[in-house]
C-alpha cells in the first residue's frame, strides 16, 4: 500500500521505500512502484514477451486492457505495492519546484517531446492524454528536427561530397526518421502539469500525508538489532525516518556554480538561475515601474540563460547584457539527436558495452556537450537583438568586477571588453549546479562507512543504481548518468531509472532474486543466461 498515518517514525516497523526528492524522478519512481504492467520503456511486441513471462511466473496475472477503471485496479491491486513515504525540501507536494520554475520563468512548453514523461503504464500516455482531452491545440511543433529518411543512394552520394570537400557535413540533412513525426511535439507547461497530475490520481500518490516537507541531513544504514538491516534517514529539524530501502531522486545537486565567489553585499545584486524567487529583482523593478533606464547582465549559455534574457526584455528591462563562456551552441534537445530517435539504442548500447566508467564519462560529455539553446530561443533572442533590446557576447567573461553598495550597481570588465557597457544594476548567473556526491551532506556518513568510487563527483553504483550490491540506497537522476547516460536527467531518464529501482527494490524487499525474475533480465537485456548458468555451477 502508499504509506498511511506516517509509519516511519516507528524503527520497530520501517517503511518499505523512502523517496527523499517529489520531483520528476521522485514521482518517476512512486509510480512505478504501484504498476505491475509497465509499457513505458517497451515496443508492443517487447511488452507482449514482457507480460508473458510476468503471467507464466506466478508473480502476477496479466491485466486487461479497454477501461480506465480496469487499467487503474491493475495499477492498484495486482500486486502487493510497498509502503512509502516521500520527503521533499521545499513543499509537501509532487512537482512544486518544477512548477514554480516554470511559472517564475514563464516557459511555455516542455524542451522534451511527448513520449518524455514519468508514465510508467505507456509510452505514449501523454499523446493519449491530449488527444482525449481535446488538447492538440497545446502541442508545441519542433520543427526542423525530423526529416525523410536518407537513401542508401544519397548516402553514398553525400559520403562522396564530404570526401571531395574535405570536410564534415555538408547538405545538412537532419538526423531522425520521418516516421516519428508524430512524437516530435512539446507538450505546454499546464498540459504535462495536468497529465502529471492524472498519474499521481491513477497510482492513489496522493493521500495526504505521503510527500512531507523536510530535507534530509544524514542517511545511516545499518543493524536494527533484531536482525535487519534498515535505514535511518535524519531531517534538519530532528525528525527520524526508518525504511528498508532509500531512493535518492533529489536531481543534480545543491551546490550553484559561479564564475567567481560572490560577498554577501554582491548576492544582494545578483541571483542564480536555481533560486530566482520573483523576477526581475524588486530594486530593477522599482526602476521599471518608474520608467529609468536599467541594464542586466546574463551569465550562462544554456536554455535557462535564454529564458532569462526573453523574460528580462518582456518585463521592460531596457537592456540585457548576454555573456557566454563559449559559442552560441544550438541544439532541440539537451543531448544530441542521435540519442533521440530511432536508433538511441545503438547509442545505448555502445555507452552500456563500455570498458570504463572513464570511457563513459567522456560519452556523457560528447552527447551534452554543454549548454545550448533551442532553435525557437534562438530566434526569439535574435528579434530582441534586432531591436537593440539585447547584446549577445560568445566567448566572453567577466575578468574584473567592482560593486557599489551606495548605487548598488555594478561595474565590470569583460574579456574581451564590451565597449560602452554601463553600469549593470543586476547579474543573474544561468551557469547550472554541479552534480557531486561528495559535496552533498546526507551522504557523508554513507561516504564513510561504505565508501564508493565517485568519476567527476558522479558515483560509480551498481547497474540497479544501488550504492553497493548490498546496500539498497537507489540513486537516480542526474547523479545517475554513469548508468543510465547522458539523458539521465530529463525525464526518459527519470523513467529509466525508475525501472531499474523498482526491479532492485523488490528483490530487496522479497529478499532476493528468482529464475523467473532472470529470464525477465534476459529478456530486457539486463543481464544473461550465462551468468544464471555460472550461479548454478557455483
Amino acid at each position: 500500500m502508499v504509506g498511511k498515518n506516517n509509519p516511519a517514525s516507528n524503527p520497530t516497523n520501517p517503511l518499505d521505500v523512502f523517496i527523499i526528492g517529489a520531483g520528476p524522478c521522485g514521482l518517476a519512481v512512486a509510480a512505478r512502484l504501484q504498476e505491475s504492467t509497465p509499457s513505458a520503456l517497451f515496443t508492443d511486441e517487447e511488452h507482449q514477451r514482457y507480460l508473458w513471462i510476468r503471467r507464466h511466473g506466478g508473480r502476477v496475472a496479466l491485466a486487461g486492457k479497454g477501461k480506465k477503471k480496469q487499467r487503474k485496479e491493475a495499477a492498484r491491486g495486482s500486486r502487493s505495492s510497498p509502503k512509502i513515504l516521500v520527503l521533499d525540501s521545499s513543499s509537501p507536494a509532487w512537482l512544486e519546484k518544477w512548477h514554480r520554475s516554470f511559472r517564475t520563468l514563464e516557459i511555455a512548453h516542455l524542451r522534451s517531446p511527448m513520449f518524455f514523461h514519468v508514465d510508467p503504464g505507456d509510452r505514449d500516455g501523454m499523446l493519449a492524454y491530449t488527444r482525449e482531452n481535446r488538447r492538440e491545440g497545446e502541442l508545441g511543433e519542433i520543427s526542423g528536427c525530423v526529416g525523410k529518411e536518407i537513401s542508401k543512394h544519397r548516402q553514398k552520394k553525400r559520403a562522396n561530397s564530404v570526401r571531395n570537400r574535405g570536410a564534415i557535413g555538408g547538405d545538412g540533412e537532419v538526423e531522425i526518421d520521418e516516421r516519428d513525426r508524430k512524437d516530435y511535439f512539446a507538450p505546454s507547461s499546464a498540459l504535462f502539469a495536468d497529465y502529471s497530475a492524472s498519474i499521481v490520481e491513477r497510482y492513489g500518490l496522493d493521500l495526504p500525508g505521503l510527500v512531507v516537507k523536510g530535507e534530509a541531513c544524514d542517511i545511516q544504514y545499518g543493524d536494527d538489532g533484531n536482525g535487519l538491516r534498515v535505514f535511518s534517514v535524519r531531517t534538519t529539524d530532528g525528525r527520524e525516518f526508518y525504511a528498508r530501502a532509500v531512493v535518492l531522486a533529489i536531481g543534480p545537486g545543491r551546490t550553484k556554480i559561479y564564475p567567481f565567489p560572490l560577498s554577501d553585499e554582491e548576492k544582494t545584486a545578483s541571483s542564480h538561475s536555481s533560486e530566482i524567487g520573483c523576477f526581475p529583482s524588486p530594486r530593477v523593478q522599482g526602476m521599471i515601474q518608474q520608467r529609468r533606464a536599467s541594464n542586466v547582465v546574463v551569465v550562462g549559455g544554456g536554455l535557462t540563460s535564454a529564458q532569462i534574457v526573453d523574460l528580462a526584455v518582456r518585463r521592460g528591462v531596457t537592456r540585457v547584457w548576454h555573456l557566454m563562456r563559449s559559442d552560441v551552441k544550438v541544439k532541440h534537445f539537451d543531448i544530441a539527436l542521435p540519442w533521440m530517435g530511432k536508433f538511441k539504442n545503438y547509442e545505448k548500447a555502445a555507452f552500456w558495452s563500455a570498458d570504463t566508467d572513464e570511457e563513459r564519462l567522456e560519452k556523457i560529455q560528447a552527447a551534452r556537450n554543454g549548454g545550448s539553446i533551442t532553435p525557437h530561443y534562438l530566434k526569439i533572442l535574435k528579434q530582441h537583438v534586432a531591436r537593440r533590446r539585447v547584446s549577445i557576447h560568445p566567448r566572453t567573461v567577466i575578468s574584473e568586477r567592482r560593486y557599489c553598495p551606495d548605487t548598488q550597481t555594478w561595474q565590470l570588465t569583460t574579456d574581451p571588453p564590451i565597449p560602452d557597457l554601463p553600469a549593470v544594476d543586476h547579474i543573474y548567473f544561468a551557469t547550472g549546479v554541479k552534480s557531486d556526491v561528495n559535496e552533498l551532506p546526507l551522504l557523508q556518513r554513507m561516504q564513510r562507512e561504505y565508501p564508493i568510487e565517485t568519476k567527476q563527483g558522479l558515483p560509480c553504483i551498481t547497474d540497479d543504481l544501488m550504492w553497493q550490491a548490498d546496500v539498497p540506497l537507489f540513486v537516480t537522476g542526474r547523479l545517475a548518468a554513469l548508468r543510465l547516460g547522458p539523458g539521465a536527467g530529463n525525464l526518459e531518464g527519470a523513467r529509466m531509472g525508475a525501472e531499474r529501482v523498482t526491479w532492485g527494490v523488490e528483490e530487496t524487499l522479497e529478499g532476493g532474486g528468482n529464475e523467473m525474475e532472470t529470464g525477465l533480465d534476459c529478456l530486457c537485456g539486463m543481464g544473461n543466461r550465462y551468468e544464471r548458468l555460472s550461479s548454478i555451477a557455483g
